[in-house]
């Protein structure tokens, strides 16, 4: 995109950018959508005077890009600093378990819409979601290995305490009113098996399915794999049901995967079929 010349930004109102700095610098063009675009390409190389500056930035590229109905999803989610926990968490996440584990993830359903109607207000129902998630976590003895943009990873050295970390996760935001009157829910995909650790994280083909089966549920369902499943009838199923989904073959998976839906008072029972899966 051409650079505006020198008269073209002077004829140019201060409402046309998103920052003006305090000797009067005026940067960030937001005057039509490609400088909106490219302003939202370019706003994390900009040196800001401050916080509040950089939040005020924002919220005017945010408004700009509303204006011009361009959804920045991928903007919004690269202002999202992954969230590490501190004091007692922090030392706990270099000592994350290893061997046998049961790893649970979630994602908002509906999550561009929900950022089309709030702009720069989806960052607050963001964190309340993870507030939410993360009490979970912590009152069912599991781990937070990351959280960034819509999408929140935990990992259970026991089954079944992952598995009521999302009963609770599904029966609070469920239950909960959020902005606007919005019904926000949450997807949750679990998984057993024995992924790769590393300092902070997890890596292989258990994380993969985990997040495959995280992506085909529905907001307000929790699905399992059949090993997730299996090792919860072995240890304490009471409470507990677990509806067969039936055998799916997963985008980038090698193997079939036989899913199931968790079942548990306060939870919805009835959904769509799975979302982009194939039967064999």
């Amino acid at each position: 995109m051409p650079r505006l010349g020198p008269s073209e930004r002077a004829s140019l109102p201060d409402r046309a950018f998103a920052y003006i700095d305090s000797s009067g610098r005026r940067r960030l063009p937001i005057h039509d959508e490609a400088h909106v675009r490219n302003a939202l390409a370019r706003f994390g190389r900009v040196q800001f005077e401050s916080d509040e500056a950089c939040d005020r930035a924002r919220t005017r590229l945010l408004n700009a890009a509303k204006k011009f109905k361009i959804v920045p999803v991928g903007f919004i989610a690269s202002q999202f600093e992954t969230r590490r926990p501190t004091g007692e968490r922090a030392d706990q996440r270099v000592r994350l378990p290893s061997g046998f584990v049961t790893l649970l993830m979630t994602d908002i359903e509906g999550s561009t819409a929900l950022v089309h109607q709030l702009g720069p207000r989806y960052r607050e129902l963001i964190d309340e979601v993870w507030t939410t998630l993360r009490r979970a976590v912590n009152d069912t003895g599991g781990y937070e290995v990351e959280a960034r943009a819509d999408e929140f990873f935990a990992v259970f050295e026991a089954p079944r305490a992952a598995v009521d970390a999302a009963i609770a996760m599904q029966r609070e935001i469920l239950d909960r009113a959020w902005v606007d009157g919005l019904d926000v829910r949450i997807r949750i995909g679990i998984h057993s098996g024995y992924p790769t650790s590393t300092d902070d994280n997890y890596i292989g083909m258990d994380v993969h399915t985990a997040a495959r089966i995280c992506s085909v549920g529905h907001g307000g369902q929790v699905v399992v794999s059949a090993n997730t499943r299996e090792a919860v009838k072995a240890s304490n199923p009471e409470g507990v049901t677990f509806r067969a989904l039936g055998v799916h073959h997963l985008r980038g998976l090698p193997d079939e995967q036989l899913l199931y839906q968790v079942h548990a008072a306060g939870l919805p029972s009835r959904f769509p079929a799975l979302r982009a899966t194939r039967r064999p």
